[in-house]
């Protein structure tokens, strides 16, 4: 009897883990309850998984969350990109990453 596997030829794919976007859906709504971001698209490649948030559905995106595997034991798996391709934050621990834009939610109330 021989194997038979759903997707022949289909390249494997990086994507997020249930807990790692439980972290970022638990930051999204956080922002979104507090007026800063709008909309989110999510996107597994071949080589990364980048979970992309924006302040107005027809733009650029405003942070990227990226996760590379390959860079597990370099830099980080993890990175948090700004709008301008800027590297905000990297490392292997999401949580720790994450609050580069947990900063973010901080105001001075008067």
């Amino acid at each position: 009897m021989s194997s038979v596997t759903p997707f022949p030829g289909r390249p494997s794919t990086v994507a997020f883990h249930r807990t790692e976007l439980s972290l970022i859906l638990s930051l999204y709504g956080r922002m979104v309850a507090a007026g800063e971001w709008r909309d989110y698209g999510i996107s597994h490649l071949k080589d990364l998984a980048v979970f992309a948030v924006f302040r107005r559905t027809a733009e650029h995106p405003l942070y990227r969350i990226e996760k590379r595997p390959k860079l597990r034991n370099r830099q980080g798996q993890y990175a948090v990109i700004g709008p301008e391709g800027q590297i905000l934050k990297r490392g292997n621990d999401l949580r720790a990453v994450l609050r580069v834009l947990e900063r973010k939610l901080i105001r001075v109330v008067e």
